[in-house]
C-alpha cells in the first residue's frame, strides 16, 4: 500500500498538479486527504478525468474495460495496482483461458472484486462468504478453481473454501495464497492480542476491508471489545472502563503517525507499558509503477545531460578567461 501512496506523491512531483486518481488510492481517510492537499484529485469514474490528462489507477486494480476507456479518452495512465492484486488478475485470465469456472471469494461491490471479475466476467462467480456457497452452481465440477480478494479474513476464507470443497470435491486452489501477506500477518498478531487484551483498537478507515477484518478477528480471538478508529480523537474514554490491557493494531495502509498518536493518547491515560507483538518480519518491497519509473528515469537522464553540458560550458568559459588574462603578459 505504501507503494501506491508514494506513486501519487512522485507523480505530483514529476508532472505537477493535478494528477487524477480513479477511486481512493488506498482506503484510508488521512492518506486521501493528505494527497488532496498536495494536488491529487480523486474521481469515481474515468469519464470525470479531462481528456489528455494523467490518471492513476488505485492499488485495488481495475477491469480491462477501464483501460480501454482511458485509451479512448487519450488519458496518460499510471497503473498503481498492488502486485498481489495483479497476480490474482493474471490467475483469473489464465484459468478462464483454460475454460475453468472461477469461484472468486470476496465482498460484493468491493473495488478489487470488480476489477478481478472484469478480467473474465463469463467465467467468474462471486462467493461472498461461507453462507453463499449453497447457491453456487458450476458447469463442470471437474474444472473449478477458487481465487480470493487479497484483504479478507484468512479464517473466514478458509471456511468458505472448506464448504466449497464439500460441494465440489475436485476444486483446485490458486498456485499460491491470494491473501496479502500484510493482511494475514496482522490477523495473526491480532489473534494473539485478542486472546490477552480486554480491548483492541484498530486504526483504519471504515471502507478499508482489511481494517474491518482486524476488528472481527480480534473479537473472534476473545477480546471483550474491539473498535475501529481513524484518529486518536475518535476513541471514547468510556471504552477504557474496567480495562487493564489494550491491544493496538492498524490496517495495511495506515501511516505510522496515526498509530503513534493513539499510543500517546493511551499513555496519557495510564497505558504506558508497551509490548510489541510481531507475527512476521515483512521485508517484501515492490517497485513503483512502470510508467512512473520510465518517466523518472528519463527525467534523471535529462538532468544529468544538462548538468554535463553545463559543466562543459563552464570549463570552456574558464579556459577563455585564462587566455584573456594572459594576453597582456604575452605582449
Amino acid at each position: 500500500m505504501d507503494r501506491a501512496v508514494i506513486a501519487v506523491e512522485k507523480a505530483l512531483e514529476q508532472y505537477g498538479s493535478p494528477v487524477y486518481v480513479r477511486h481512493e488510492i488506498v482506503h484510508n481517510k488521512y492518506v486521501v486527504q493528505t494527497l488532496e492537499r498536495k494536488g491529487a484529485i480523486f474521481v469515481d469514474t474515468t469519464a470525470e478525468v479531462p481528456e489528455g490528462s494523467i490518471v492513476m489507477f488505485s492499488a485495488h486494480g481495475v477491469a480491462p474495460v477501464v483501460h480501454d476507456e482511458a485509451a479512448r479518452r487519450n488519458l496518460a495512465t499510471i497503473d498503481a495496482t498492488c502486485p498481489l492484486v495483479t497476480k490474482v488478475h493474471k490467475e483469473a485470465v489464465r484459468f478462464a483461458a483454460e475454460d475453468y469456472d472461477i469461484l472468486l471469494i470476496g465482498h460484493e461491490g468491493h473495488e478489487e472484486v470488480i476489477g478481478t471479475s472484469g478480467e473474465a466476467p463469463d467465467h467468474i462467480t462471486l462467493v461472498d462468504g461461507p453462507d453463499d456457497v449453497a447457491k453456487v452452481e458450476v458447469r463442470d465440477e471437474s474444472k473449478v478453481v477458487w481465487l480470493s480478494q487479497t484483504t479478507l479474513s484468512v479464517d473466514e476464507t478458509m471456511e468458505t473454501v472448506d464448504r466449497l470443497k464439500e460441494k465440489f470435491p475436485q476444486l483446485i486452489a490458486p498456485p499460491s495464497d491470494d491473501i496479502c501477506y500484510a493482511t494475514s500477518n496482522r490477523q495473526t498478531a491480532v489473534k494473539q492480542m485478542g486472546a490477552e487484551a480486554d480491548l483492541v483498537i484498530v486504526v483504519g478507515s471504515k471502507n478499508s476491508s482489511n481494517s474491518v477484518r482486524l476488528v472481527e478477528v480480534a473479537l473472534g480471538a476473545g477480546a471483550s471489545a474491539a473498535h475501529l478508529v481513524d484518529y486518536a480523537k475518535e476513541i471514547d474514554e468510556a471504552w477504557l472502563e474496567g480495562v487493564s490491557t489494550v491491544g493496538l493494531t492498524s490496517g495495511a495502509s495506515v501511516p505510522e503517525v496515526l498509530v503513534e498518536e493513539v499510543l500517546e493518547w493511551l499513555s496519557q491515560r495510564g497505558f504506558e507499558d508497551v509490548e510489541l507483538v510481531k507475527a512476521a518480519e515483512e521485508t517484501i518491497t515492490f517497485s513503483l509503477p512502470k510508467e512512473l519509473r520510465r518517466d523518472l528515469r528519463a527525467e534523471a537522464a535529462r538532468l544529468m545531460a544538462d548538468a554535463s553540458a553545463g559543466a562543459s560550458a563552464g570549463a570552456a568559459g574558464s579556459a577563455g578567461a585564462s587566455a584573456g588574462a594572459s594576453e597582456p603578459f604575452d605582449k
